[in-house]
């Protein structure tokens, strides 16, 4: 038994070597459709993405098969993608389809093709360690409103994180109170689902007025607070129904949070934001681009906190933390055969925090904020 007194440590294993199966945005499709190669890393190796003449996007292992050629750097040549060392042709299946110097291709030239999707605009790719297609029923939901006339285009922003591991973000999920202290907003609502490989967060709040002016002036337009419906459709993509209420409507969105890993301690984080053209708005484009500025504000205040924090697998909570452990029982699906999944990383949880007396606390810390202000 632990005497009371003891110190509590800090448990934190290895980050994990293996990347999570499911799949992953590499980011907007637009982006590698220009016919040039394009280098990514991801998944602790190097990839090359490209599209030929027929539109379809390749992603192939970044080395040639004959000799090591870095086929990021050569050319698109038809549909195949051809290595500056040789010219040897590689298609998007991984086959060799031409070597022009040689009498013909030897049976064994294949190189690891990765799964794609394109969809909604976006590039995704499928990870599995096992080498396994995805299975019936793990799929990206269609996006309302991309590519369609009555909303905006994607407003994309990417980042690298170096020295974290893609489990801090996810952890955000599960994290109310970390709204009102990194971000300077009240939740109201805070619930979360997780079921299969989806894990949900159903979030309600509004802005902190010791941070950015709430009251109503006139003529002015004020943010009164937003509605948000969050989920990870596996382990790395996040689609975010998030309806900001302003004094003179509402402004709906679609946020994308998704990320894929670099290494075991890094990862590409992209977020991208589509608005839906309200009558009452003036200038769409420019108030997604405004809301992108201002996420981006909000994911920055994250990256700072992740880039100095620790990796800890034993967190101390209290009960207003919400169900750490049972999102990382959840998460920890991906990170495992597909054999060795277990009904409690799967099965149905629903957990919703009680926000009325973390409200209470904190709205008396806003109170003696602004109090302070104006004494000054």
């Amino acid at each position: 038994m632990t005497a009371p007194d003891e110190i509590r440590r800090i448990e934190a294993d290895a980050t994990p070597t293996r990347f999570a199966r499911g799949w992953h945005c590499l980011g907007l499709a637009k982006d590698f459709t220009d016919g040039k190669p394009h280098q990514v890393l991801a998944f602790g190796q190097k990839l090359v993405v490209f599209a030929g003449t027929d539109g379809r996007v390749n992603v192939l292992d970044g080395y040639c098969r004959h000799m090591g050629g870095d086929l990021s750097m050569g050319t698109v040549k038809g549909d195949e993608i051809a290595c500056p060392f040789h010219d040897w042709r590689w298609g998007g299946d991984g086959r060799c389809k031409k070597i022009p110097y040689a009498r013909r291709v030897p049976l064994r030239a294949r190189t690891a093709a990765w799964p794609t999707l394109v969809q909604d605009g976006l590039l995704f790719v499928w990870n599995d360690p096992e080498g396994k297609p995805a299975p019936e029923g793990v799929t990206i939901p269609r996006i309302e409103g991309a590519e369609r006339d009555d909303w905006t285009d994607w407003h994309w922003y990417t980042t690298v994180i170096e020295g974290a591991n893609c489990r801090e973000i996810v952890d955000n999920l599960v994290d109310m109170a970390h709204f009102f202290y990194v971000h300077f907003s009240f939740p109201t609502q805070f619930k979360n689902v997780f079921d299969g490989h989806v894990g949900w967060q159903f979030q309600q709040g509004i802005g902190r007025e010791d941070a950015r002016p709430q009251a109503s002036k006139s003529g002015v337009t004020q943010l009164l607070g937003n509605t948000s419906v969050a989920a990870y459709h596996g382990p790395s993509f996040m689609i975010d129904d998030l309806t900001y209420h302003y004094s003179d409507g509402d402004v709906r969105s679609v946020l994308i949070n998704c990320h894929y890993p670099i290494s075991a301690d890094s990862f590409v984080l992209q977020y991208g934001i589509i608005v839906e053209k309200a009558a009452h708005l003036a200038d769409p484009a420019a108030m997604a681009s405004k809301m992108g500025d201002f996420i981006k504000i909000g994911f920055e205040q994250d990256v700072a906190i992740w880039k100095n924090k620790t990796r800890i697998d034993n967190p101390l909570l209290c009960e207003e933390d919400g169900p750490v452990y049972q999102l990382r029982r959840w998460y920890e699906q991906f990170y495992v055969d597909a054999a060795d999944v277990t009904p409690d990383m799967t099965d149905r949880f629903e957990f919703e925090i009680d926000t009325a007396r973390p409200n209470e606390a904190w709205r008396a810390e806003v109170a003696a904020n602004l109090a302070a202000r104006a004494a000054r």
